[in-house]
């Protein structure tokens, strides 16, 4: 055989789909701003890059799994037509793993979603429906919707397929690329699936791993992060492999999100501000009786979703 066609085997060898580049994310170690916090013992803090997905979230991993696994339980299949409820990523992440198997997407998002969310679900060739009255309206519209026979809900609130992503990946991930040298995993928490399911895998890896979620302070509102009313709580909340909920001000996250650009050249958005800012927080409080503590936060997206706000230019 000759070395080209060697290579042309070796090449088609490696060619993968794009389901095959969900997860295996980066986990990085944060360089300046631990020194800028005070931070100057052994203690790591590391950001887990969930941006680097397909369609540049941590929701890729539920996205794909919620529609995989109901194709596999025989509850659609492709052309079917699919309903989420959606602040953004989500909906993101389910408009592109629409278009890769077949199927038609629905999204109903709060109407303040930024204008590169909405173009994004687009883009996919998903139907947007904006809400004026928030996330809790949207997610009983998609109901609505279902019951009068327009499509297939997947709620990612209740669906335990969410949560099982991120037992299945997110937290074998970690356990691996931290060596099993975790003591405390940190997210924002949002349909609480990223927690849930993370939290959960290691928690039975080791239980003394602390577990920390965010959530806005009363009189915030951040975009990926909410504070439940207590008829909306997400079904698949895990309140048992949660350690610890820290509030946090919107003033607080789009100042980290800033800092995470400005200071260590990732861009991310809000959420990941405050994931960072709560990371630095517990850091500090454990630098001298837990010197060898190795802190993980999720990077939920990339900051480019973000740039019509202009809060990276704010100061």
């Amino acid at each position: 055989m000759s070395n080209t066609s060697q290579n042309s085997v070796n090449f088609i060898q490696q060619v993968t789909t794009l389901s095959d580049c969900l997860g295996n994310t980066p986990l990085v170690a944060l360089q300046r701003l631990p020194k800028l916090e005070g931070i100057d013992t052994s203690v790591q803090v590391l950001a887990k890059l969930e941006g680097n997905n397909p369609a540049s979230s941590v929701k890729d991993r539920p996205a794909f799994n919620m529609i995989l696994q109901a194709e596999k339980r025989g509850e659609i299949k492709p052309g079917d037509t699919l309903i989420e409820a959606t602040s953004g990523n989500t909906g993101i992440a389910l408009a592109m793993v629409a278009a890769m198997r077949g199927y038609k997407m629905i999204l109903l998002m709060p109407t303040n979603s930024t204008q590169e969310r909405k173009d994004a679900m687009a883009a996919y060739g998903a139907t947007l429906i904006e809400v004026d009255e928030g996330i809790e309206a949207a997610r009983d519209q998609a109901l609505q919707l279902q019951a009068e026979g327009k499509g297939i809900v997947l709620n990612q609130f209740a669906n335990p397929d969410n949560s099982a992503a991120h037992y299945q990946t997110t937290g074998p991930e970690l356990w691996r690329q931290t060596g099993g040298r975790i003591t405390h995993f940190i997210s924002s928490m949002g349909t609480t699936g990223t927690i849930s399911g993370t939290g959960k895998y290691l928690k039975e890896q080791n239980p003394d791993i602390q577990v920390i979620g965010l959530q806005p302070d009363a009189d915030s509102a951040i975009a990926g992060i909410r504070r439940w009313p207590e008829e909306y709580r997400p079904a698949i909340y895990d309140p048992t492999v949660i350690d610890r909920t820290i509030d946090i001000s919107q003033h607080t996250a789009e100042e980290y999100m800033r800092k995470l650009a400005r200071t260590e050249g990732i861009l991310a958005g809000v959420s990941s501000g405050a994931a960072a800012w709560a990371a630095l927080q517990v850091a500090k409080e454990i630098k001298d009786t837990q010197p060898d503590a190795v802190i993980a936060f999720i990077v939920c997206d990339r900051g480019d979703r973000y740039l019509s706000t202009g809060l990276f230019t704010a100061q």
